[in-house]
């Protein structure tokens, strides 16, 4: 499956790539050389020891898991200014509005970089599901967890 990245989405896991590399890294190796010398070599015993290897792992793991998604991902392009697009897909920004409540106003972007309350939607949401391939004055049905409901496009940008 394809993960859509924005540039600031790529940028932020790049730099939590750098961090984790650059940071974490050295400040494990230091725990587990401090948990070795304090532990005389009785390892098996040894919960610094134990916790130090554990989070050593999951780094390693975030590590993998970045460097792939940031290898394959694929860039969303700015949707602002000069290439606008008469159809909802992965980078618009969308205005919608059901029945008569105020204007909401979403992003469409990679489920990596998803966050509702900051009205980044992820395409593969029923909200962003039912809004993709939709033109400004359409109505999408939108078939949530918590109920159906639908919204009309009033903006494409």
């Amino acid at each position: 499956m394809t993960e859509y990245l924005t540039k600031a989405g790529f940028k932020k896991l790049q730099e939590e790539l750098d961090n984790l590399r650059d940071v974490r890294r050295k400040e494990i190796a230091e725990r587990l050389h401090e948990a070795a010398e304090n532990s005389l070599g009785e390892f098996v015993e040894d919960p610094e020891f134990e916790a130090a290897k554990n989070e050593q792992s999951f780094v390693e793991g975030r590590i993998k898991e970045l460097e792939f998604l940031l290898a394959s991902a694929t860039l969303i392009k700015d949707k602002t200014g000069k290439t606008k697009s008469d159809v909802v897909e992965i980078g618009s920004h969308v205005s919608v509005r059901e029945g008569r409540r105020k204007e909401e106003d979403y992003r469409i972007v990679g489920a990596m970089e998803a966050n509702p309350r900051e009205g980044m939607i992820s395409h593969a949401s029923p909200l962003g599901m039912a809004l993709l391939g939709k033109m400004v004055g359409d109505t999408a049905e939108i078939d949530a967890p918590s109920g159906s409901f639908t919204v009309k496009i009033t903006k494409i940008t």
